[in-house]
């Protein structure tokens, strides 16, 4: 491996993350043009319909590419899109040689992108610092692969596992200093997807309220259209009401006149899978979890889990009447019990954060 691919390789890693927003559907990708051992051009890209990394990257390298090489966190793209090929810019460019981490598995790429620039004479180099480039976009390659999108699930719980007690009240378990580590993951979605009961007991805002923070969309799971009007998920102007048909017409039409978007599905409650492919087809890629917890039991009974965010408040409620932060199915023996890897715990005010993955798609640090 030739001296200095692993730096240059993290450097575009670390461009492909300074995208403004989520670029999602597309990926996080950042490129780097490297001549005479310097870096010559950078570049990344910011989101669907902008140009990709690579030509933002060989435009600031302005005629310093030709003989120069590439390096780039996925592999070019070959294909016309919102944008031309980026295989035509580097071979435009004369770049002699591309270094890329990963495949892109987009089945119009993968792999025909490599063949192209071997057929004109670039080297190629492949997987530096794959592991890291796969953590990077465990958004994109799980969707590619499932065609579903990336599920986190947040919780907020005391320590004996309860959310509310057994009278219901719920506000506040944790304190004000944790529950805004638990906004900032609202902004690092594109949804946030909680049940009807949740939004009647609570009218929850379900946005970040950070200053700049993306707004995600508020996914409400509610059957027979309980959800009022006037809650705070429909005044935001960014809420999707998933039910079942038939649905109520008269509650249907007065949703939608708030500025709801209504999904129906077929059955008695809402299948969460084909919820969370029709997410996906509209590239909702990222999607945070919160509850409560009969829809925390349908994600994970489903098997449809990729991380955990539990955030444990230092107190006891107690009770067997008491809610849970599970409900479902769940297991019936430890031997199936859903095991987090790569497990940490967080300061989070005064209580903790753990973190963990579920799923072989959660690569992330």
């Amino acid at each position: 491996m030739p001296r200095g691919d692993e730096f240059f390789m993290r450097e575009a890693l670390r461009l492909a993350r300074q995208a403004a927003s989520m670029p999602y559907p597309n990926p996080w990708v950042g490129c780097v043009i490297v001549r005479n051992g310097k870096i010559v051009g950078r570049g990344f890209h910011r989101g669907p319909g902008s140009e990709h990394a690579e030509v933002r990257a060989l435009a600031g390298a302005a005629g310093r590419s030709r003989n120069a090489a590439l390096y780039v966190n996925l592999e070019p793209c070959c294909h016309h899109g919102r944008t031309p090929p980026c295989t035509d810019a580097i071979l435009a460019a004369g770049i002699k040689r591309v270094i890329y981490a990963i495949g892109d598995p987009n089945p119009l790429v993968g792999r025909k992108s490599a063949r192209i620039l071997q057929r004109a004479g670039v080297s190629l180099t492949a997987g530096i610092c794959a592991r890291e480039a796969r953590a990077l976009n465990e958004v994109y390659l799980k969707f590619r692969a499932t065609g579903l999108p990336f599920v986190s699930v947040k919780a907020a719980t005391s320590l004996d596992g309860k959310t509310a007690t057994r009278t219901g009240e719920s506000q506040w378990i944790t304190d004000r200093a944790a529950r805004l580590s638990g906004r900032k993951l609202r902004a690092q979605n594109q949804a946030v997807v909680v049940g009807i009961n949740t939004v009647l007991a609570d009218d929850p805002h379900l946005g970040p309220r950070i200053a700049g923070a993306p707004e995600p969309w508020r996914v409400i799971l509610d059957s027979r259209l309980r959800l009022p009007p006037r809650a705070q998920v429909v005044v935001s102007g960014r809420s999707i009401v998933a039910c079942c048909e038939p649905s109520d017409a008269r509650k249907r039409e007065r949703l939608e006149r708030a500025g709801a978007r209504v999904w129906e599905f077929r059955g008695k409650r809402v299948p969460v899978e084909k919820l969370l492919r029709r997410l996906a087809s509209e590239g909702i890629l990222a999607v945070l979890v919160e509850g409560g917890s009969t829809v925390l039991g349908s994600f994970f009974d489903c098997g449809l889990v990729d991380r955990i965010y539990w955030f444990i408040a230092p107190i006891l409620i107690g009770s067997g009447q008491s809610r849970p932060a599970i409900a479902g199915a769940g297991v019936s023996a430890l031997s199936s019990a859903w095991r987090l890897r790569g497990a940490s715990v967080d300061s989070a005010g005064r209580g903790w954060m753990v973190r963990g993955n579920l799923s072989r798609w959660a690569l992330g640090s």
